[in-house]
């Protein structure tokens, strides 16, 4: 699906960010879960989930709980 949306100019915003910002988003509303995101963004899960905090977006409880996992398995 394509999505075409007119914005100001005097946001100064690129493309990249616009997606950045929807995908973030669709996560924080659990509509998409955060490796989906990151592969459509072209992006590794980790860079995704760094993505979160500098957006001040939490990672979901079930996220955090697997990560720790990871870590543990690691």
């Amino acid at each position: 699906m394509k999505v075409v949306i007119e914005l100001p100019n005097e946001l100064n915003l690129s493309e990249k960010e616009i997606k950045v910002a929807t995908f973030i988003k669709l996560y924080e509303l659990g509509k998409i879960s955060s490796g989906e995101a990151a592969k459509i963004l072209g992006i590794s899960r980790l860079e995704f989930l760094d993505l979160l905090g500098k957006y001040k977006v939490q990672i979901s409880p079930d996220e955090e709980e697997e990560l720790l996992k990871d870590i543990k398995n690691a």
